[in-house]
């Protein structure tokens, strides 16, 4: 599903992140472990192809994404990869529901309500459809960021530091949410923390 070849990406003379080969398959569970610095969070916008190497080839489903930009990038991104920010991002004048109907518009795809509503259902979010993200505990709020990473059926979901600054039972509970909803879509999920917790959760385990 994810292929990484010769990845390097630097900033001027500053190099973040180097790693000669990496490759998840599909449905498998990844844990990107580092501290602070070490390019995790680069990791996972080379991956979502939200930056370009400096050098290296990026595969998913076996598209080279080098030969993707623009709308084209853009719209195979919406319909392939799910993204749980550590900012959880939601738009601030869109409700619960809009904010999840948002993900099939901006990837050109038919705008499902049921399948919202469905995941707001699983995810425990039903009466807080009409709310908007001020409304929201940030319990909920992450809840509501793993629903619209996942409202597209991706191929590919990732997560940066989803357990940052949860005590243990949420911790667990924001790991499982995510496992279990990528093994609903079928996705890869790919977790990049500093979090030591989550280490145990995790059968593979990529160290930067």
């Amino acid at each position: 599903m994810l292929s990484l070849k010769g990845l390097r990406q630097s900033y001027g003379a500053r190099e973040v992140l180097a790693l000669e080969s990496f490759e998840a398959a599909a449905g498998e569970h990844w844990l990107v472990l580092g501290a602070s610095g070490s390019g995790k969070t680069t990791f996972l916008n080379l991956a979502a192809g939200l930056l370009k190497p400096s050098a290296g080839e990026i595969r998913i489903d076996g598209q080279p994404l080098a030969k993707l930009e623009g709308a084209a990038l853009d719209r195979w991104r919406g319909r392939t990869v799910g993204i749980v920010p550590q900012k959880l991002h939601l738009v601030s004048s869109l409700s619960v529901m809009q904010n999840l109907l948002l993900a099939p518009y901006l990837a050109d795809l038919p705008v499902d309500r049921g399948r919202a509503g469905s995941l707001l259902q699983q995810l425990g979010l039903e009466e807080h459809a009409e709310k908007m993200p001020h409304q929201l505990s940030h319990g909920q709020a992450q809840r509501v960021a793993i629903a619209r990473a996942v409202m597209n059926r991706p191929k590919l979901l990732l997560a940066d530091e989803p357990t940052a600054n949860l005590d243990d039972e949420n911790c667990s509970v924001s790991l499982d949410l995510l496992k279990n909803q990528s093994m609903e879509c079928g996705a890869t999920l790919i977790v990049a923390t500093h979090d030591q917790r989550a280490k145990a959760r995790f059968e593979k385990v990529l160290q930067l």
